[in-house]
């Protein structure tokens, strides 16, 4: 775990918690005001997007601030703890018994343009504006607000120095929100009075505020509960809104008869001694469409360089349902493993994904994913891509159906498959003709033991 330094010296600094994490969840302290602590003892349990990580001291000495309180949203880069100095022990002595913030004044931290940061700073004539005419508000505040559709420059700041808090954003959506906050200087004066022949409909638009969408209305006393979106669950929520707002997603699908692979399925097992299902069979056919005609499909979208990174070897993303939420651990070189390691890397993944004990690194770098709904129910869906990738497979659920081969009836094992991509990078034609070499690779599985890529 990489730390990031501060340049007083008492100041410990949230540090980065892993490869692309920029904030973390304060899930617990482990440490209170006044705690003489030693060199790497736990001081705070966090919860970044993918896991809960132990942050330990960088130091000995004793603590004077902790910044922060359980369940609160906190940047890296940011103060996480101040020791006491000879100047935070008067700052700590006006602390009240047990608190977790002080009871005067906060450890000064260098000015930035927004100083309402963890550490919230004031300047400009307003509280609650900073030099610059922000509203002073941590990036994480923002963000809540926008993804809330609230404006956070008319909310009224309960925080220090009139800094708005997740607090006061929520309770702005709710509508128990005080009257608008003063501006940092008055707006200049728009004149109302219409030009001649103006509609005196277009003159009310022009000079009214952006309407809300109204809140639904709930009965008094009706029992409900808020769910913030925090940890593992807010990510998922962030990253589906990118995958929709940045891919454009199109979905083919069909079904296969797997009848010969569920007879094979049931021997490997027999002889093996595993429980095989059909997963690792559908992940050995995507490898050799992938590794064969349907290369291109095997890629990510740089879209800042706005480039198209097509991947030789096939790092084969898993779909995995778990307390926290959805998760993709990513099974490496898939395309290099026969059917029953892949099973095997499947299984082992899936359940550290699940107690959280999986490593960062195999929750990144996928270049294709499947999803099993079919574990559940259902037969057929429509997948959300797992963006920068540029398609995901969705398995159904196998049901007995009437199958027609050769002019012939009979009752058969159906699997539906859904292949979603994105329409930027890859054409109908090309997804259809994928998932159908898909499908014949599955109803003559006998190639499919083997890896596909030696």
């Amino acid at each position: 775990m990489a730390h990031n330094t501060s340049t007083d010296p008492s100041v410990f600094i949230l540090p980065d918690l892993g490869e692309g994490v920029h904030e973390a969840e304060l899930i617990a302290w482990k440490v209170k005001v006044g705690q003489a602590v030693e060199e790497h003892e736990i001081l705070a349990d966090m919860e970044t997007d993918k896991a809960v990580v132990e942050v330990p001291s960088p130091r000995a000495g004793v603590i004077a601030i902790l910044h922060g309180e359980a369940g609160e949203i906190l940047n890296v880069g940011n103060p996480l703890v101040t020791y006491e100095t000879e100047h935070s022990t008067q700052i700590s002595a006006a602390e009240e018994p047990g608190s977790s913030k002080p009871a005067i004044q906060e450890a000064p931290e260098p000015e930035r343009e927004d100083a309402g940061t963890v550490v919230g700073q004031m300047s400009g004539d307003m509280p609650g504006i900073s030099a610059g005419g922000k509203v002073l508000a941590t990036p994480a505040v923002r963000r809540i607000a926008r993804d809330m559709g609230v404006d956070i420059n008319a909310v009224p700041g309960s925080g220090i120095g009139g800094r708005v808090t997740e607090k006061d954003v929520r309770a702005a959506a709710s509508g128990d929100c005080p009257p608008t906050r003063l501006t940092a200087s008055p707006s200049p004066a728009v004149s109302t009075a219409a030009p001649a022949g103006t509609p005196v409909q277009q003159v009310a638009t022009q000079s009214s505020p952006p309407a809300v969408a109204p809140r639904p209305a709930f009965a008094p006393g009706e029992a409900v509960s808020r769910v913030p979106f925090r940890g593992v669950r807010r990510k998922i929520a962030q990253r589906l809104r990118e995958s929709v707002d940045t891919a454009v997603h199109f979905t083919v699908m069909d079904e296969v008869d797997v009848t010969a692979l569920d007879a094979m399925r049931r021997q490997l097992s027999a002889a093996s001694g595993e429980k095989v299902s059909f997963l690792p069979f559908v992940a050995s056919a995507v490898c050799r469409a992938l590794t064969g005609q349907f290369g291109a499909m095997n890629a990510t979208v740089d879209d800042p360089a706005e480039e198209i990174i097509q991947h030789r070897a096939v790092h084969m993303g898993f779909a995995a349902d778990t307390d926290s939420g959805l998760m993709v651990p990513v099974v490496r070189d898939c395309d290099a493993l026969g059917v029953l390691q892949i099973g095997r890397e499947i299984n082992r993944v899936a359940n550290a994904a699940r107690d959280r004990s999986i490593a960062r690194e195999e929750l990144l770098g996928s270049t294709f994913t499947i999803s099993n709904v079919g574990s559940h129910a259902g037969r057929f869906a429509t997948p959300i891509i797992n963006y920068p990738e540029v398609a995901i497979l969705a398995v159904g659920r196998a049901r007995e159906g009437m199958v027609v081969k050769d002019g012939w009836f009979r009752v058969g094992k159906l699997l539906p498959l859904s292949l979603a991509c994105d329409h930027r990078v890859v054409d109908g034609a090309t997804a259809a003709l994928c998932l159908a070499q898909i499908v014949k690779q599955l109803a003559e599985p006998e190639n499919l033991l083997e890896p596909a890529r030696a």
